[in-house]
């Protein structure tokens, strides 16, 4: 099928055969715009029809507010089905946006990755919620915490796709090799159809070599696993998650909102 039918085929609501991708968006370096990609691609997705969850498993809740929900006001969120045995479908809640659900974090989640470590499969509890959920959705996406912890290698479980946002600055490469070893780790003893769907450089400034040279480096390390589509420094995606929205809905001629648009349709390409 070519790519654009692909991309902009509406979904029938008499097929109920979803795609089922799981994508974790990870990297242990905070600041890197894990949550702006995992909320931006989100609401692309669902404004292409199709049906999508985001999953908050960061305690800082970023995506949660990036939607406009206030995580004060979550009356069960993430930590209720990974340490409660939550039915999952019983805390996933709409947005205000068709086709996109969520299933929400809150402040408890900061606790979870001590109460993870005494409880029994520990590092399957996300997996075991999303097994009940999956055949729902065509993409279920993880927002990771900024850390290689318990909550992390639930998401690297549960998931069948990891994209790692890199950021085009200096030290961009720290630590990740640290990231690649631990996913190597989790799919040969814990999840061995897990893969690296690949890399996307966010907070690119045209105005400086640094970005290029970057870009060039990370392109060396990754090989052909570098996404086409950059995500640009720029203003308006950084004003949006204040606002509580997506970019496809704050400011959808922006230059991010384009390149997040055109990063969406290579992610459903790469499928």
């Amino acid at each position: 099928m070519e790519i654009m039918e692909k991309i902009f085929k509406k979904k029938s609501k008499d097929n109920k055969k979803f795609l089922n991708r799981v994508i974790a968006i990870t990297n242990q370096k905070g600041g890197v715009g894990k949550s702006t990609t995992a909320v931006n691609i989100s609401a692309y997705l669902s404004s292409y029809g199709y049906e999508t969850l985001i999953i908050d498993l960061d305690p800082q809740s970023n995506s949660t507010s990036g939607m406009g929900i206030n995580p004060g006001s979550v009356v069960k969120s993430i930590y209720d089905v990974i340490i409660i045995d939550a039915d999952p479908h019983e805390v996933i809640i709409d947005t205000a946006y068709k086709n996109l659900r969520i299933l929400p974090s809150s402040i408890q989640l900061a606790g979870a990755e001590v109460e993870l470590v005494s409880s029994l499969k520990r590092e399957y509890r996300l997996k075991e919620a999303v097994n009940k959920i999956e055949e729902e959705y065509d993409f279920i996406i993880i927002d990771c915490p900024p850390a290689l912890g318990l909550l992390t290698i639930n998401a690297l479980s549960a998931a069948k796709e990891v994209i790692i946002p890199i950021q085009c600055e200096y030290y961009a490469l720290e630590g990740l090799g640290q990231l690649l070893n631990t996913i190597d780790l989790v799919k040969k003893n814990l999840n061995e159809d897990l893969k690296i769907s690949g890399a996307v450089m966010t907070m690119y400034d045209s105005r400086t070599k640094l970005g290029d040279q970057v870009i060039e480096e990370v392109k060396n390390h990754f090989s052909n696993k570098v996404y086409k589509t950059i995500i640009p420094r720029n203003i308006r995606l950084s004003e949006a998650p204040s606002h509580g929205k997506p970019i496809i809905d704050y400011d959808p001629e922006c230059r991010g909102a384009e390149a997040y648009n055109n990063f969406t349709k290579e992610v459903i390409d790469n499928g």
